[in-house]
């Protein structure tokens, strides 16, 4: 893992009082409501309820005091940890919360798998974010978003 992942980053407190802890059952009306002010073909709440049904995958959720920020969804496959979903309400994107999910999500699976995902070509800023934390561009899935036909960039963390 890069540099950035350090023991002691990863201890440090996380700034503008945000606490990650495991995403929860209870968490998913937040999560549907900030799902669909985020995407534009959003999970469902069943999809939802299976990845937190699986006992190998990492569910996080970011609060601000008794409010739900963001969350992350992590599967893990054979060889490799899959990041299907990140999100962060629109109230509090660029306060460090999508940072605190993944610092906390890389923290548990550190050293066991890589990281994989996929992102939209024209998502420039979560592409940034993810070169940030040391995902590599891997090549692109043509037409992979159905709501739009636009390619997905695939990038890997290893």
């Amino acid at each position: 893992m890069s540099e950035i992942l350090s023991r002691e980053q990863t201890d440090r407190p996380i700034p503008g009082g945000i606490e990650v802890r495991r995403l929860a059952y209870s968490d998913l009306p937040a999560v549907i409501s900030i799902e669909r002010r985020s995407f534009p073909t959003p999970w469902s709440l069943a999809m939802f309820v299976l990845e937190l049904s699986k006992p190998s995958g990492i569910c996080l959720a970011a609060t601000r005091g008794d409010e739900l920020a963001g969350y992350v969804v992590c599967s893990r496959y054979d060889q490799v940890w899959h990041l299907m979903n990140v999100a962060v309400s629109p109230d509090h994107r660029s306060h460090g919360v999508a940072g605190a999910l993944l610092r906390k999500l890389f923290d548990e699976g550190r050293g066991k798998l890589p990281f994989t995902l996929e992102v939209r070509v024209t998502n420039r800023r979560a592409i940034g974010m993810y070169e940030y934390f040391g995902f590599r561009s891997a090549g692109v899935r043509p037409r992979y978003y159905h709501d739009n036909g636009e390619d997905a960039l695939i990038m890997w963390l290893d």
